[in-house]
């Protein structure tokens, strides 16, 4: 760990971390979702917890209804398993919204915590491999946006841009279908204008579940691969261990100094998933649902031939399919690189080192072995094999409903 010219502080620990975190905020920050990073007002309290209420408000004015359309509508079954899948799509993100709410004061400290990351690394090299990471991180959070965005409003945009015949008495007129049809004994959205204002809000509620999933999701790709890039810069500092051994002392403090920056990255681990683990669960079981509805959808829509709806339903179960290989791409990374730490450390030219020093090496070896790993609720491991197990368990449930519908 020899020393290189130290950069400018200027160029800030704090411009790092808005550049790594950007996405999340312009996804979050819309409805109310971003954690404040500094102490505000009463006045500022009191917007946030409006604009808050009305986000929630838009939401329930579709939800509710939705439910109430599925549990009590005289309706047949194939309209009904058409309005869960969105219902569904709803429910999560109305979840995800609330975690990200709970954990507000979890994820500003997360930021912070990054924040001092950048803070106490020194060297151009080590700052080099933590921007690679970052960049990294923010082209995931992206996609992530591009992609749950995407597939939420073509399949919104692909269910309302044809108008349905609708008679009425002896009048027939036409109207745009919902993608959540909601209750009549409530609100009767055959009719101009309410039919107008009912889509409106619709769309306004797409928008904010799906900023609400993209921004959980974006953030823990963005934390993940944070975490990561600490982990390959501790690969670096072991590396080095050895060259400094003829300076005694400083190799010790050395020793020391890893010790402690690989403590802090598992603390910075396990605080993430604390603040994912119920929404990776959420996510897990809602996206298997919904995989397992959009291709029922899509065999429904072959057989008519539906050019525009097959294309909306395949990328909403790309995008589904990308939220949950997402959550357990992540997942799988940050366990093998912790368990890495271990292995780095016994590759180490450890019989170069001094008795005493080399001794330190196993503290490092005996922790690793103890990896914290990204769970959903803390019940399943998220990794690539929980992908694949998703993917089966979603294709399953299609034959069963196939069986049961068709």
């Amino acid at each position: 760990m020899e020393k290189s010219k130290p950069i400018s502080r200027s160029a800030s620990f704090k411009k790092n971390t808005e550049y790594s975190t950007q996405l999340c905020r312009w996804f979050l920050k819309p409805i109310a979702g971003w954690p404040q990073m500094n102490d505000l007002n009463v006045a500022y309290g009191i917007l946030g917890l409006l604009h808050v209420l009305i986000c929630v408000t838009v939401v329930a004015l579709i939800m509710i209804p939705c439910t109430l359309f599925v549990l009590l509508e005289d309706a047949n079954i194939k309209i009904k398993l058409g309005t869960i899948g969105p219902l569904i799509h709803r429910i999560i993100g109305t979840v995800n919204y609330w975690m990200l709410l709970q954990h507000s004061n979890d994820i500003r400290n997360l930021i912070r915590h990054m924040e001092s990351d950048w803070k106490i690394i020194n060297r151009n090299q080590d700052r080099d491999v933590m921007m690679q990471h970052a960049k990294f991180g923010r082209f995931v959070a992206g996609m992530c946006g591009v992609i749950m965005h995407g597939g939420a409003f073509l399949f919104s945009i692909a269910r309302a841009i044809k108008t349905v015949p609708v008679t009425v008495g002896n009048d027939t007129f036409r109207m745009h279908p919902m993608t959540c049809p909601l209750y009549s004994q409530i609100i009767d959205t055959r009719f101009s204008p309410v039919n107008e204002i009912a889509l409106t809000v619709q769309f306004m509620s797409t928008f904010i579940v799906s900023s609400s999933t993209a921004g959980a999701c974006s953030l823990a790709a963005v934390f993940a691969m944070h975490a990561s890039g600490q982990l390959n810069v501790l690969y670096t500092w072991l590396s080095e261990l050895e060259d400094n051994e003829k300076g005694g002392n400083s190799t010790e403090q050395k020793l020391a100094v890893i010790v402690e920056h690989h403590l802090r990255i598992l603390s910075f681990v396990a605080r993430v998933e604390n603040v994912m683990n119920k929404i990776s669960l959420i996510e897990l079981m809602g996206c298997t649902i919904n995989m397992c509805l959009c291709g029922y959808y899509l065999i429904l829509a072959w057989d008519d031939f539906d050019a525009t709806k097959i294309t909306s339903y395949i990328n909403v179960y790309f995008s589904m399919g990308f939220n949950i290989f997402i959550f357990c791409y992540i997942g799988e990374i940050v366990t093998e690189q912790c368990k890495y730490v271990g292995e780095m450390a016994y590759m180490t030219n450890w019989y170069n080192l001094h008795h005493k020093t080399a001794l330190g090496l196993v503290l490092i070896i005996v922790r690793s072995s103890n990896v914290i790993k990204f769970t959903a609720g803390k019940l399943f491991h998220l990794s690539i094999a929980t992908f694949g197990d998703v993917i089966k368990t979603s294709m399953v449930y299609l034959n069963l409903l196939r069986t049961l519908t068709m």
